[in-house]
């Protein structure tokens, strides 16, 4: 559950140019004395819609085409 948590919360992730591979965003911005106002999250594929089609039509349609 702990590494469920540090991957999907923002201030337990690990910052990717961390030089040690290790610091996590909380703790860089305990370092810089700064915080966070607010953030977005984007996830891959989000919005994307998937064109859905009916196999079976399709190969009816190229039959019917093809027999022309």
């Amino acid at each position: 559950v702990q590494k469920f948590l540090r991957e999907v919360t923002l201030l337990g992730q690990v910052f990717v140019k961390a030089e040690d591979g290790k610091q996590t965003i909380e703790q860089l911005l305990k370092a810089k004395g700064a915080s966070v106002a607010g953030f977005t999250l984007f996830v891959v594929g989000e919005g994307i819609e998937k064109k859905t089609t009916d196999f079976a039509a399709e190969v009816a349609a190229q039959a019917a085409a093809a027999g022309r």
